[in-house]
């Protein structure tokens, strides 16, 4: 089945590049130019992806996301023309999944994109669950729970958790992370990891200025410490 991806871009030549580039990777493309655009367009074509630029007219690329975020779980790839870190961070600290500065080339942007959209949505058939005290992550539905509550985790927020839990007690690495998150193709900042694990803290610790579960250690990358019951 073909996946379908949103390119939000202000500037037309961006939309053409990039919408050429996917479509002969053999994506299903929809553009928009603004961000009341995006919004229309997202909910009846349901994408895979939003590849969302951060300056855009009307409403920019972080209200885009914010609104995406209260009802769907939709991978986003950031784009920003600013040199400065606060655009990304504050994207990623939103529940963007990744970022992408400008100027790129076409083919960088896809091979981010296939890197994303490959982790896929799905966990092999018959995977047990995991519990770790009030902690559960159930694979075959992608859903984690925290005594009864429901904890609402982005793709790439559960893909991490996922691989910490499957390796509880040992250190993984920041590039360990990306191989079993993104893949091979991934060429962005390492550091994006640092972001999503903040995130991820806030929502499953009692106290993420002192995470209990996901610890960090020092030089080396993270390392899950809960204890399998």
């Amino acid at each position: 089945m073909q996946q379908r991806i949103l390119v939000v871009d202000d500037e037309a030549a961006v939309r053409t590049a990039v919408q050429a580039y996917l479509e002969r990777e053999g994506y299903i493309v929809q553009t928009a130019a603004d961000g009341p655009a995006a919004l229309a367009a997202a909910r009846p074509f349901r994408p895979e992806l939003v590849i969302l630029d951060i300056m855009l007219p009307q409403l920019d690329g972080l209200a885009v996301l914010r609104d995406l975020r209260r009802d769907s779980e939709v991978y986003v790839l950031m784009l920003t023309a600013k040199a400065g870190e606060i655009d990304k961070v504050v994207g990623l600290e939103m529940g963007a999944d990744d970022y992408l500065t400008k100027p790129f080339s076409p083919r960088e942007l896809v091979s981010r994109a296939k890197a994303i959209l490959r982790r896929g949505r799905g966990a092999p058939a018959g995977d047990a669950p995991l519990t770790f005290g009030r902690l559960r992550i159930e694979p075959d539905a992608r859903r984690v729970w925290k005594a009864e509550t429901e904890i609402e985790l982005t793709p790439i927020e559960y893909d991490l958790l996922y691989v910490l839990a499957r390796h509880a007690g040992v250190v993984l690495s920041r590039s360990q992370l990306i191989e079993q998150v993104w893949g091979y193709d991934y060429f962005g900042d390492e550091r994006v990891i640092d972001v999503h694990m903040r995130r991820i803290r806030r929502k499953i610790e009692d106290d993420a200025d002192n995470p209990a579960l996901i610890v960090t250690v020092r030089g080396a990358g993270y390392r899950f410490d809960g204890e399998a019951g």
